[in-house]
């Protein structure tokens, strides 16, 4: 059986009120703006229908909400009314029509305004002065929020100018703008506080501190939009000459205001915002028309809750509610892993929206999202579609919290979190699909194994195409791949490639070859990445196609084969690990082979390198992917390592059972703590055979050696120890004996290059420097020894001045050099 008119009637007013009251009194959203305008206008619809149902406390005959009760009560003298609402060019039509036939006239003039997202609010002045401000309310009364206004530093606490009247309230919307909205969240979570959810919530939310210094903290801003009560004076004929005269007494007045003629007038101006509106400095949800002359304003009145002048025009509503029906990891270019929430598809702006960035874990657990809640989901212009908040009370039976998987979605590898960061990341980062391009493109840049000519358009196509797949496959390129890969990338569609790639093929047995190419689809982007996918048998004809390019890239590949181990452990690209954290781990360890096996403790003995950086290597050598891909490289000579050594005598210093425990970061083990148990227990066989009372035993507090334990049995932290333990003899076993070595003329110091040199590259110059003893850095500090400066320096020499460091010339760097 139906529910009745009235039984309908009743459950919209219910959600409305719950709705409204949420919005304006305790500045919570519970529903998107469009949805709570389709509840609005379906009782509309419902009371114009059956007239008896109207009652005097319906929604429909009210404005905003009840005044807190945390702050004294404001009765206005002249009502803060709503807007009617448009949402569709032949309402705007409409709504001039009857303007036009009540006033009879054809020509009409109206003020176009945006229509911001804040909090509307009403502004007394008496003799100049500000003496309150209040919120709107229920239109007939609202909140004294006087002292937070005071705080809102574009809000006139003395009128400029002269000729204001005694009495003039001006009306007008707090709000926040999307930078400061942006910088304060910032903070907040910076400092872990509480994150605002909108700017609109932001305004309302400040003005209603009860202490006016929590309202500071948060910059709100304010644009003045029309007059209250005046007495004592008068106000210009229009309403454009009315924000004129405000804004030359002091107030802010948007400078998108305009005067327009008719709906087409009205209509133009909407749509020019609308473009524009994802650039502005705040938010609007439309755009507000009124009509501009004063006189035709008292003549059309009012009906029950809104002016006959004045209407509001929306745009279409960025904000819609769905449902999540997954939550998905997608893997970028470096490797970071977003969750996606799969969602059931919705009409955002215009646009059909199923999938939605839930930006990181750290977001998802403060939004408390989970696989089959209702959400509410924001599109704005271009920007990635989000999820901005969770209706809790929708939410199924039995959803569970999510959780960060454990494992790469793409390549398996394991996926990891940046220490004291909220980002996450695969860390197959060789291995995997998704980092593919990127591995590559670093792989083969200058600083790395310095393979010239290989670009990023040729990387991404040759990925695309399947020929290069990892690394590796970059020593199996050919020059015949070359030459039609610069066919393909120079060719506009796929009838010019045909063209000309006919000129380099055999006349007989081309045919098939030449018609699978024009069968291509020049629409999609991935067509020539299928097109050079196509073998063939090329004849180059070498009048009418460079090739010296692609000779120069094959040799520059075929250069690169023999390397340092610094380069191929930078050009692997395992996160944390630069140039310097590379040369430190080949001068330490010498040999690929022994690091690609240590476990993340071990990498900790090397000066400079702590914990974050440890871990992000061990990381990386534990995915059997990335092992893989190494495994390829070394295979049949394709990358030769030419200054593989033993490892550093200095490692053999306190390389001791204990200090590996200590390194492994184990809870509440000291050194002190760790020759205590290495004195009953003294290797890792026995402290993984022994019980939590032998750790007591060994004098470890009781809830030290129950951490011990636990530690032991979790996360494979057993397995791992075991094994650094092995690989702490292996070195032992291979580092020489300590021997005496002569300091260098730099050693300790730290020098910084700047400028440019013309007697040799600032490589060449840090490399000789390094070869002294010296650690060649990047910034200037107290700690730099001097800064060599060529011509051109700039910020670090001035910071050198600054501080008194000695400048040396590259004359005085080259005679150094040449002296040691």
């Amino acid at each position: 059986m139906s529910p009745s008119p009235a039984e309908c009637a009743e459950v919209l007013r219910r959600q409305i009120d719950e709705a409204g009251k949420a919005y304006h009194e305790r500045d919570e959203q519970l529903i998107p703006d469009a949805d709570y305008d389709r509840l609005v206008r379906e009782l509309e619809a419902l009371e114009a229908a059956h007239p008896d149902l109207v009652q005097a406390d319906s929604p429909t005959q009210r404005v905003g909400g009840k005044a807190s009760s945390r702050f004294a009560e404001v009765r206005h003298a002249v009502p803060m009314l709503s807007l009617g609402n448009a949402f569709s060019d032949e309402e705007v039509q409409d709504f001039v029509r009857r303007i036009g036939e009540r006033l009879r006239r054809d020509a009409l003039y109206f003020s176009a305004e945006p229509k911001l997202d804040g909090l509307a609010i009403s502004l007394r002045y008496e003799n100049g002065r500000f003496v309150q401000g209040a919120t709107r309310g229920d239109g007939a009364t609202g909140e004294d929020v006087s002292a937070n206004l005071r705080q809102i530093e574009v809000i006139p606490q003395s009128l400029a100018g002269e000729g204001w009247p005694q009495v003039l309230e001006v009306r007008g919307e707090v709000y926040m703008a999307r930078a400061d909205f942006e910088a304060y969240n910032a903070q907040a979570r910076l400092h872990e506080g509480k994150v605002l959810a909108n700017p609109r919530n932001a305004a309302a939310g400040s003005l209603r501190q009860l202490d006016p210094k929590m309202s500071a903290r948060r910059k709100l801003s304010f644009y003045a939009y029309g007059t209250g009560q005046v007495q004592g004076g008068e106000l210009p004929a229009t309403h454009s000459a009315t924000l004129a005269q405000l804004r030359a007494w002091g107030f802010p007045v948007s400078d998108l205001c305009k005067v327009v003629e008719g709906s087409d007038g009205l209509l133009a101006y909407y749509r020019d915002i609308g473009e524009r509106r994802d650039g502005l400095a705040f938010d609007i949800d439309g755009v507000v028309y009124k009509l501009d002359d004063r006189a035709g304003q008292e003549q059309m009145g009012f009906v029950s809750r809104a002016p006959r002048w004045a209407i509001a025009h929306k745009f279409p509503a960025q904000e819609q509610t769905t449902t999540v029906e997954a939550i998905e990891i997608q893997i970028g270019r470096t490797g970071a892993a977003t969750p996606v929430a799969r969602l059931a598809p919705v009409a955002v702006a215009g646009v059909i929206v199923s999938n939605a960035t839930l930006h990181n874990a750290d977001q998802i657990a403060r939004l408390d999202v989970r696989v089959g809640d209702t959400v509410i989901v924001r599109r704005a212009g271009d920007v990635i579609p989000e999820v901005v908040s969770v209706i809790a009370d929708r939410r199924p039976d039995g959803a569970t919290p999510w959780r960060m998987p454990s494992q790469c979605p793409v390549c398996g590898s394991e996926i990891v979190r940046e220490e004291d960061a909220a980002a996450w990341r695969c860390s197959g980062e060789l291995s995997c699909p998704a980092q593919r391009k990127e591995a590559i493109a670093h792989f083969a840049s200058r600083r790395a194994m310095d393979i010239d000519g290989l670009g990023g358009k040729y990387i991404e196509t040759l990925v695309d195409a399947g020929i290069v797949r990892g690394v590796a496959d970059l020593y199996r390129l050919t020059r015949d791949q070359l030459l039609q890969l610069k066919l393909v990338l120079d060719a506009e569609s796929p009838e010019a490639l045909a063209a000309q790639i006919g000129l380099h093929l055999p006349p007989e047995g081309s045919g098939e070859y030449l018609r699978r190419i024009l069968q291509l689809d020049g629409t999609d982007d991935r067509w020539r990445a299928q097109a050079l996918a196509m073998p063939a048998a090329f004849t180059w004809n070498t009048k009418k196609i460079a090739t010296r390019w692609a000779d120069n890239l094959i040799a520059a590949i075929d250069a690169s084969r023999d390397t340092t181990l610094e380069r191929l452990l930078f050009a692997l690209g395992i996160e944390h690990v630069g140039e310097s954290t590379a040369k430190a781990l080949a001068t330490w360890f010498g040999d690929l082979e022994l690091i690609r096996q240590l476990p993340w403790p071990l990498f900790k003995r090397v000066p400079d390198i702590g914990g974050e950086v440890a871990r992000s290597l061990g990381h990386f050598f534990e995915q059997a992917g990335n092992q893989d891909a190494i495994n390829a490289l070394l295979q049949v000579g394709q990358v030769r390592i030419t200054d593989t050594h033993a490892p550093s005598a200095k490692l053999r210093e306190g390389l001791d059972f204990a200090q590996v425990l200590v390194e492994s970061e184990i809870p509440g083990i000291t050194r002190l703590r760790a020759e205590k148990l290495v004195a009953m227990l003294p290797d890792a066989a026995a402290v993984l055979d022994a019980e939590a009372v032998r750790f007591v035993a060994a004098g470890l507090p009781n809830e030290v050696a129950l951490g011990l334990a636990n530690w032991l049995d979790s996360d494979g932290h057993g397995p791992m120890l075991f094994k650094a333990e092995q690989c702490r003899q292996q070195l032992l076993a291979r580092a020489p004996e300590q021997v005496e070595q002569v300091a260098g003329p730099l050693d300790g110091q730290t020098v910084v290059l700047t400028g440019t040199l013309a007697q040799m590259t600032r490589d060449e110059a840090k490399a000789r420097l390094e070869a002294l003893g010296a650690k060649v850095s990047g910034s200037v500090s107290k700690k730099t020894a001097f800064v060599v400066a060529g011509t051109e320096a700039g910020s670090k020499l001035a910071k050198a001045g600054e501080l008194g460091i000695e400048v040396w010339d590259e004359d005085r760097l080259v005679a150094f050099l040449a002296q040691h």
